[in-house]
């Protein structure tokens, strides 16, 4: 039975990748293109939105209030 090896896209620069544990920059397609991602990260040009009224309470607060 042959194996189907899946495919991705390089987030970086589009090139297709296998997704294959021999692949140890996956999902990115080179250590180059993983390292102009890390550098985006790291100069804040991706960020995580943070959402203000978080309905869990915080270390400080107390619960229900």
């Amino acid at each position: 039975m042959t194996e189907k090896i899946k495919v991705v896209t390089c987030p970086t620069c589009g090139q297709p990748v296998q997704w294959r544990p021999e692949n140890r920059y996956r999902p990115f397609c080179s250590e180059r293109c993983k390292l102009i991602d890390l550098g985006e990260w790291a100069t804040e040009k991706y960020r995580v939105p943070v959402v203000e009224n978080d309905p869990m309470p915080g270390p400080n607060t107390e619960p229900g209030g």
